[in-house]
């Protein structure tokens, strides 16, 4: 039987090492900030939710459709907001300590700086598609004068063809990213594997 090796304890750090350790710490403010950012998400939703129940009986299929469309996008970036909060945090500034915690997210096991990279690109392509969506329900008044341009009360369309092209096509540049994200990840991987099995 092996004899178990003694903790090796942890040698101390310059003063210049540890104060740019420690300036990991300035990036608190922004991680609070973002917590109060989504205090604005969440009166937002609930301003959102307050119309669609206040005025359901007025208004058309389309407008609600429209509407829940917005709680939904409004849900995704605040599920975008908590993954850049706890990840970001527990990667760059300092552990959480949620292990054995109930509610401690699945991901956040194995989270590091390139999943949450990938994990932040698949949600703003879903965010991106949710919009899109939106535009594609608004279709529909395309060829009408842009709305800016007509006095109010007359029909208008909030896009233009032009504007409606332009954003598919940053979707798919988004698609795109966040798939060469994830293969440049995947073999960055698969490299760091080789060189563990001949080290």
């Amino acid at each position: 039987m092996s004899e178990a090796r003694p903790a090796v304890a942890p040698r101390p750090l310059s003063p210049l090492s540890a104060l740019i350790f420690s300036s990991r710490w300035l990036q608190l403010p922004l991680y609070l900030g973002l917590i109060l950012a989504q205090a604005v998400y969440v009166f937002l939703f609930a301003k959102e939710l307050w119309h669609l129940i206040h005025e359901a009986v007025t208004l058309s299929e389309q407008d609600i459709m429209l509407i829940v469309l917005g709680l939904i996008d409004v849900v995704m970036i605040s599920n975008l907001l908590v993954m850049v909060i706890v990840g970001g945090y527990e990667t760059f500034v300092s552990r959480l300590n949620l292990q054995g915690h109930p509610d401690q997210p699945e991901w956040l096991s194995h989270v590091n700086a390139s999943v949450l990279k990938v994990k932040l690109a698949m949600a703003i392509i879903g965010i991106s598609s949710i919009h899109l969506l939106k535009t594609f329900i608004e279709a529909g008044t395309l060829g009408l004068p842009v709305c800016a341009s007509v006095p109010a009360g007359t029909a208008c369309t909030r896009f233009s063809e032009a504007g409606v092209l332009w954003q598919t096509i940053i979707h798919c540049v988004f698609i795109l990213s966040a798939v060469g994200i994830a293969y440049t990840d995947k073999v960055m991987h698969a490299t760091t594997s080789r060189r563990e099995q001949h080290a």
